[in-house]
């Protein structure tokens, strides 16, 4: 009953608990509740009290940063629950490997990142925090209030407690293991009638072909797409399928980061994170996010380098909202693509983005793409068109990339073209990839 209460509570906070005047005022709300946090996380955490040493609350902006590395490797000190690094990974990878996601370790929700990055990453998440979690997820993502019957559908390559706690009084929530064979997920799918589908862009997007062929026959009420980079290739196919917007949620291990308000459009979640903008072109407004989470204490996220680009929306957003707008999360910063200069030879950075709108504005007939920088003159474009299309997409493709090339006065790389394959739910679906480290 208390937890019920906790999840209620949040999500009332979320909804309607909490207003803004100006930035100002957001800003200074910030700060104090990050000096109590602060304050809070030095006493319990023996790693951030060694790390902050000397330095006092109020100058927290001038904190370490840290990475994921960092974080793995004193994974021990850091977290305040006294739970090792060793226990944690043995619980998560059993949950794994049996496909039981419902234990916990002394009361806490255990769970590992996918590993994008190259290396998998362990999440703490205390009963409190679960609860604070789950409120406010229901008060940004659900469609027509938390006492309106809904069907959730969730698919993820793992399940979590955490995931789990958002079934509560009226909503029924179903989990989808993205490692089921793809038959058995459309037909629990048509049994099960969800009208709320949470699921990776790639699997949105099986879905959605699933229904122009006839084999899925369904209507959702809410898309939201989780995981993955949403790709505008997907985000057109999906919401033309199913008539009605593609929102997003920005959610990591490292937090709850970001949803999508009536609008579409994605803002930051101000009201739990503190966001530093460290710029990698000031000019196109991409920059890496530094996260302070100032809602989590048992795995504290206190100045935290992800590896994600994002780009800050241009102009605000109708629906009025304080928080800041992002028009698009790229990609990761590994993804980033080198290609030398003509001239000099210094490598010259190539957003995934740059790939992305050569590769689509080449033809209206290209279904899926892959472009995959295997060496520093090395670019393989795998992709598939349209049934029925007779179009040579390749010498298109290559002239589009041809251009942006010559434009960005970069060298050439020679092109390989490969035809399009994808599985859903053995690994995150990346559009644009770089598989040489630079």
């Amino acid at each position: 009953m208390k937890r019920k209460l906790l999840i209620v509570g949040h999500y009332i906070l979320t909804k309607w608990g909490r207003h803004w005047k100006s930035r100002t005022q957001l800003a200074e709300w910030q700060e104090k509740r990050i000096r109590r946090h602060v304050d809070k996380v030095r006493k319990q955490s023996r790693f951030y009290r060694e790390l902050w040493s000397g330095i006092p609350d109020e100058q927290w902006r001038s904190f370490p940063v840290i990475e994921k590395s960092l974080m793995m490797g004193h994974f021990d000190d850091l977290n305040t629950a006294g739970i090792s690094r060793e226990q944690a990974f043995a619980e998560a990878y059993e949950a794994e490997n049996s496909r039981n996601f419902k234990p916990t370790l002394k009361g806490i929700t255990v769970g590992l990142s996918s590993g994008t990055s190259g290396s998998r990453g362990i999440f703490l998440v205390g009963e409190a925090e679960q609860a604070a979690w789950t409120g406010t997820v229901l008060a940004k993502l659900l469609p027509g209030g938390l006492w309106k019957r809904a069907k959730i559908a969730f698919f993820l390559r793992a399940n979590s407690n955490l995931y789990e706690s958002v079934k509560q009084g009226r909503l029924q929530f179903q989990y989808f293991d993205l490692l089921e064979p793809q038959p058995q997920l459309l037909e629990r799918m048509g049994r099960y009638q969800p009208d709320i589908w949470i699921a990776p862009p790639s699997m949105l997007r099986l879905l959605a072909e699933a229904q122009d062929s006839g084999s899925l026959d369904l209507q959702p009420r809410r898309i939201i797409a989780v995981a993955e980079v949403l790709d505008p290739l997907d985000r057109q196919h999906i919401e033309k399928t199913f008539g009605q917007k593609v929102h997003q949620a920005y959610q990591c291990t490292e937090g709850f980061l970001g949803a999508t308000c009536s609008h579409g459009t994605l803002h930051l979640n101000e009201d739990i994170v503190h966001i530093e903008k460290e710029w990698l072109d000031g000019e196109s407004r991409r920059f890496v996010p530094v996260v302070t989470d100032f809602s989590r204490s048992v795995q504290p996220v206190i100045r935290y380098r992800l590896n994600d680009i994002l780009t800050e929306a241009a102009e605000p957003c109708p629906c009025g909202s304080l928080f800041t707008a992002i028009e698009r999360i790229e990609g990761r910063c590994d993804d980033i693509l080198y290609l030398p200069h003509t001239g000099d030879g210094h490598l010259v950075t190539v957003f995934p983005d740059f790939i992305t709108r050569a590769v689509l504005a080449a033809s209206a007939e290209i279904e899926h793409y892959r472009v995959i920088q295997h060496s520093l003159l090395e670019l393989e474009i795998s992709y598939r068109i349209r049934p029925g299309s007779t179009e040579d997409a390749e010498p298109l493709i290559a002239s589009g990339l041809s251009r942006l090339f010559t434009r960005l006065s970069c060298t050439p790389p020679q092109l390989t073209f490969t035809a399009y394959s994808f599985m859903p739910g053995v690994q995150k679906l990346r559009r644009v990839e770089r598989g040489w480290k630079s």
